[in-house]
């Protein structure tokens, strides 16, 4: 038998991460940067960030160390850095947000109806991004985490983000790229892409069949502000 999920996905859709210190404050964003890569990827030395962020190896030494002094981030003996105990602190505090709460308090009758993995997902640039999970009890189940990441035009979440869009704005994002999965199956063209937003925006709700996890079928509904 397939696993399956159920995916919830909140209509809200962050800007895309920025890879360099970008505008306003730069070192503030760059601070920012480093430790997005950091969380991300875990260790990395300074060539790593320096090669990802494109910043001055001077540069990111003075804002690790600060990172480090302030409890920010760690530093290895052989000089990688990962996250903090502070930044450790700020992710146990997610589970008391808001936004989490709410759906926690929102899926507790699915979850007693069906009793299968239920996930809240937010998009970040092009991606799909966990940010709370409800698990089954049911002892086949999907292996996932918050935090997980997934090309927004493969998984049901993405999928459901992406149908809200104009099908000009999918085509000038996805246009030119190559589109494949997880799991290896590579669309077509975006053609194929606004084929399947298509059926979501007529549907209501987005389906994954094993394009994130062999295996795997997810369904996905938007949860829409206001």
């Amino acid at each position: 038998m397939s696993d399956r999920t159920v995916t919830a996905a909140t209509a809200v859709r962050s800007g895309a991460r920025s890879n360099g210190p970008g505008s306003g404050s730069p070192g503030v964003n760059a601070a920012l940067s480093v430790m997005e890569l950091i969380v991300s990827q875990g260790r990395l030395g300074l060539g790593d960030l320096a090669r990802e962020l494109q910043l001055p190896k001077s540069t990111l030494h003075r804002i690790c160390a600060i990172l480090v002094e302030r409890g920010w981030a760690l530093r290895d003996e052989q000089g990688r850095y990962e996250p903090g105990v502070r930044a450790i602190g700020l992710g146990s505090r997610a589970a008391d947000l808001p936004i989490v709460t709410g759906f926690r308090h929102a899926v507790a009758g699915l979850m007693a109806r069906h009793d299968e993995t239920v996930c809240l997902a937010v998009l970040d640039g092009g991606e799909s991004v966990f940010v709370a999970i409800e698990e089954t009890s049911q002892p086949v189940r999907l292996h996932t985490w918050v935090g997980r990441r997934a090309p927004a035009y493969a998984s049901a979440s993405g999928r459901v983000f992406l149908a809200a869009w104009p099908p000009r704005a999918v085509a000038a994002e996805f246009g030119g790229r190559v589109l494949l999965t997880p799991t290896g199956r590579r669309l077509r063209s975006t053609g194929e892409l606004q084929e399947i937003l298509d059926r979501v925006r007529a549907d209501g709700y987005a389906e994954n069949h094993e394009d994130t996890a062999a295996g795997l079928y997810t369904a996905s509904v938007p949860i829409l502000n206001g």
